[in-house]
Formats: structure tokens, sequence, C-alpha cells
């Protein structure tokens, strides 16, 4: 059992923050690296790509776009705005056809081989940053927001962004979906209801919806990381910050 700790993760004194403040967007990004590639190292995963049989395709990159989502090819197609010579752009037709399946038609090795060199590139780093938080950060924070959420509650819808997607597709349950089931039981914090309540009612209904996915079925992101920081009422997800997920144990110390 590992224990991977980063010491410089603190945000700056002063008010709270929300997930966008950049101290605190750096420790989502590591909390959802540490579940999606096993390591606080975000930044070094750009050119990570594998299939990790999930009936998704390719997993790929930063929050793990994927070939048969739909998103890794709208990364190749920003990357491709930006340097139309790219070695990725050949790719594009290829990734097209193959949206919505788990096909790796017309990609392969030399796809994959393709996507590791072009990772050095700042330009594909830029074109995931940008394309993570156009379809991802970015609508989460702004939903949590809009419900009353804090900076933990911001964390919990973008974490359910990032591996279910925001709507339903075949197979999955998607964040509308998740959210839809909380408030059958609980009210968001702007219509009144308790912050905690309305969250542990939404990671029961992410649970559910995890389970309901083959692909998908350990929960530890969840019950030994953000549901741990929601029994502290670690609302404002302030460091220093213990967790695990599939058993190996995490450390923002935030020093």
């Amino acid at each position: 059992m590992a224990l991977v700790v980063c010491a410089a993760c603190a945000p700056a004194a002063g008010a709270p923050a929300g997930l966008d403040d950049p101290a605190k967007k750096e420790i989502a990004m590591e909390l959802v690296s540490s579940a999606e590639n096993s390591s606080l190292d975000w930044k070094a995963q750009y050119g990570y790509i594998e299939d990790i049989g999930d009936g998704r395709g390719y997993t790929a990159g930063i929050i793990g776009f994927c070939t048969g989502c739909g998103d890794l090819l709208q990364v190749v197609r920003r990357y491709t705005d930006t340097r139309p010579n790219n070695q990725l752009a050949r790719f594009l037709p290829a990734l097209k056809a193959v949206d919505g399946s788990a096909s790796h038609a017309g990609l392969g090795a030399p796809f994959t081989a393709a996507w590791k060199r072009a990772a050095r590139d700042p330009a594909l780093r830029a074109a995931q940053d940008t394309e993570r938080d156009r379809r991802y950060f970015d609508p989460a924070v702004s939903r949590a927001k809009a419900d009353g959420l804090g900076v933990l509650g911001q964390f919990i819808y973008y974490d359910a962004y990032v591996m279910h997607g925001s709507g339903d597709t075949e197979g999955t349950v998607g964040f509308r979906t998740i959210r839809a089931e909380a408030l059958r039981t609980a009210d968001t914090p702007a219509d009144g209801g308790g912050e905690e309540e309305f969250l542990g009612a939404f990671l029961d209904a992410r649970v559910a919806a995890i389970r309901r996915e083959p692909s998908h079925s350990d929960t530890s992101r969840i019950e030994t990381a953000q549901r741990l920081f929601l029994a502290q009422g670690n609302l404002n997800l302030d460091t220093p910050l213990d967790w695990k997920v599939y058993g190996d144990r995490y450390r923002i110390s935030g020093e």
C-alpha cells in the first residue's frame, strides 16, 4: 500500500475560495488523478493512453478522455485547429468513425504511439486543459454554485462529471440523473436544504450509479475519499487531506 504526499498545494490565506481558485483547482486535479491514474502527479498524465476494458475504447490524457465518448475526438480537433499539421490529425476520420463504440479501427498502435509523442507538445496539453474545463470542470462548478454548494460539493460534482459524463449513455448513468436521484431525498442548499444532507444523498446516488456499471464497480473514490471529507465536515476542502483510493493512501499536506 502506497502513501503519496503533496506538500505544495495549500490555498492562500483569506476568504474561502471556490474550486475555480487556482490552489483549490490544483487539489481537485490531484484528487481526480489519484482515482484515474493512481498518482497525484496529474501533469504527468498528458501522454497516458490505454484501453482499460470499459467499453469506451482508448482512455487517454489528464482526465481519461475516451475514443468512444467523443471527448478525445474534440481534443484532437482542438489541437489540430492550433497545429494543422500535427501527427494526430490523420487519425481524425478514424476517431470520428469509432465515436460511440469500443472499436480501435484505424487507430491501434500507430495512434497510441502518436498520442504519446504529441503529448510533449504544449499545444496538445493546452487542448486537453481547455476541453477538460469546457466539458467537465466549468459546468460542474457552475451547477454546484447554483445549488449553493461549497468547495467540497463543487469537487464532488466535478468528479461525477469526469467519471459519468453529463448525461446518460448506453450502460452508464450520467450526472444529471445522479443529481435528480439525490433530489428525491434531499433539497439543495439553494432550495433551503442542508449541504451535508444533500451531498450525502448525492454520494448515495452516485454509488448506486457506479454499481450499475460493470466496468466501474469500485466505489473507493467515494467511500474512502469524498465520503470521508464529508464526514469530517470539511466542506471547504481544506488541507491537510488524507484519503485512500483502490487501497492506496494519499495525502495533500498543504505545508
